[in-house]
């Protein structure tokens, strides 16, 4: 991690926190802040990427504006956190994208499904592809054969990935604990990542939007990652259906595909939408305005891929099948392009920092590292 001014307000800010330490027990980040008398821009990036922006520290701190000394933790960390984002992209040539993210998502998103609706509608005439097909299996595949649909998929998606990892791999490099990881050290971090705790502040839940602790975020966010895994998990299964079973899509509802679809598709939407509403309504001070683009952005596309999800099992019946299809397959490529380079990476790198934090929990307070 490069010295840049956000690092270096935020040692200078940490620095203080582990003078004062009013906050130890708010979250995960305080108690790691007092294992280190020092800290690298490594660190740094560490705590920035393990602060989860409950915000309830800014809302108890004594000297948070209009104090002289200005103690802004989640707002100085946020920074960090999204210079981090840059740093550790891969391939480098392409980090800059975190730079102008919301005009990034918009564009990619605009000639994915551009893309897609000229490739069906090249590959199927008009009479197919608005033709009403009813539930007849694969019917999908009239509109866009299954290999287009593979090869994209696979290939966009498999880059998204790969991307992803080297961008962990990146931040474990710089901001990684030097010690061994433990059997237990993953359990704790995995509990920690998949229950969401830091969301919760110190017990009562985060401090939206005041002084008031709301656990909204927290479930809304539950919402979100649990109705992506259901999609994910459709996918999966429409899979082993279509592969190993015999059987197309079009799967009627009641079946395995569809309902996880269903559920996935519901709880993504009242997540995305719910932390949207939430956006237009918080207290600036503790957060990053310049970043709200991006922020935006990515939940109205992750919205957008849902919505078109539940519409597209609406028509599919119908003559409207063809293009809504098309439009949805839009968004989910826009998606897998732009996972690597968005808000979406938050998730990756905190996860790495709980790992982290699991590891040193035990540990004796550093002179540095």
């Amino acid at each position: 991690m490069q010295e840049t001014e956000a690092v270096l307000n935020a040692r200078r800010e940490m620095e203080i926190c582990n003078a004062c330490r009013y906050c130890e027990g708010f979250c995960a980040v305080f108690p790691a802040v007092e294992l280190r008398r020092d800290f690298s821009a490594g660190d740094l990036s560490y705590l920035a990427n393990l602060c989860h922006g409950c915000r309830g520290c800014y809302y108890a701190c004594q000297y948070a504006p209009p104090h002289e000394w200005g103690i802004n933790v989640p707002r100085t960390l946020a920074e960090v956190r999204a210079e981090s984002y840059v740093e550790y992209a891969w391939p480098p040539a392409l980090a800059k994208a975190f730079d102008r993210n919301g005009v990034v998502v918009s564009l990619v998103a605009a000639l994915s499904i551009s893309l897609i609706l000229l490739i069906a509608m090249a590959i199927a005439s008009p009479g197919q592809f608005f033709a009403a097909r009813g539930m007849q299996a694969d019917s999908f595949y009239a509109v866009i054969p299954l290999w287009a649909m593979q090869v994209v998929g696979v290939g966009t998606f498999g880059f998204s990935l790969f991307a992803l990892w080297k961008g962990a791999m990146n931040f474990w490099a710089d901001a990684g604990a030097k010690q061994s990881i433990t059997l237990t050290a993953i359990a704790i971090a995995v509990k920690d990542a998949v229950t969401l705790k830091n969301l919760g502040g110190g017990g009562d839940g985060c401090n939206d939007n005041s002084e008031a602790f709301s656990m909204r975020r927290r479930y809304l966010h539950h919402a979100m990652a649990g109705g992506f895994m259901l999609c994910f998990a459709a996918t999966c299964v429409g899979f082993v259906y279509h592969t190993f079973l015999g059987l197309p899509a079009p799967y009627p509802f009641i079946s395995a595909p569809v309902l996880l679809g269903t559920v996935g598709g519901v709880l993504l939407t009242i997540g995305t939408v719910g932390l949207f509403a939430m956006k237009l309504v918080e207290d600036p001070m503790p957060v990053v305005r310049r970043l709200l683009g991006g922020d935006v952005a990515m939940l109205v596309l992750l919205a957008l891929a849902a919505i078109t999800g539940l519409f597209l099992l609406a028509v599919r019946a119908t003559g409207a099948m063809g293009i809504a299809l098309a439009i949805h397959l839009g968004f989910i490529l826009a998606l897998f392009l732009v996972l690597p380079y968005s808000k979406m990476v938050h998730g990756v790198y905190r996860s790495a920092a709980l790992l982290r934090r699991a590891v040193e929990r035990d540990m004796k307070p550093l002179g540095g590292e």
